[in-house]
């Protein structure tokens, strides 16, 4: 078991999930965790990701319920994550949040 309290297996899960948000969209660990069959474990999706030491996984991508980017997030915490996204489109309702309305996906829906 890992520190994120996944098994290795569950922590790739995480990160084959989160290569499938497109450019431009955005998912939260609460999705994410929904995804794997784990509806309570949004804090582990986000140790997972935290772990994640791969650039083939846009980590960035991920924001909380309320579209809130991640402060600690990579090397220029909230910064990087907002430069990211907005790189890609992603439109934002004020400095740290997300326009959820306008960018979510949630992987089986249309969104």
């Amino acid at each position: 078991m890992s520190k994120t309290g996944f098994g290795e297996s569950l922590n790739e899960k995480v990160y084959q999930i989160v290569k499938k948000i497109p450019r431009g969209k955005v998912s939260t660990y609460g999705e994410i965790a929904i995804s794997l069959g784990k509806p309570r474990a949004a804090r582990q999706v986000g140790w997972a990701l935290h772990a994640n030491r791969s650039v083939d996984v846009p980590c960035h991508r991920v924001v909380d319920r309320n579209g809130r980017l991640a402060p600690n997030f990579a090397f220029d915490g909230a910064k990087e994550q907002r430069r990211r996204l907005e790189s890609e489109g992603v439109k934002f309702a004020d400095e740290m949040h997300v326009d959820l309305s306008k960018s979510i996906w949630k992987g089986n829906s249309k969104s």
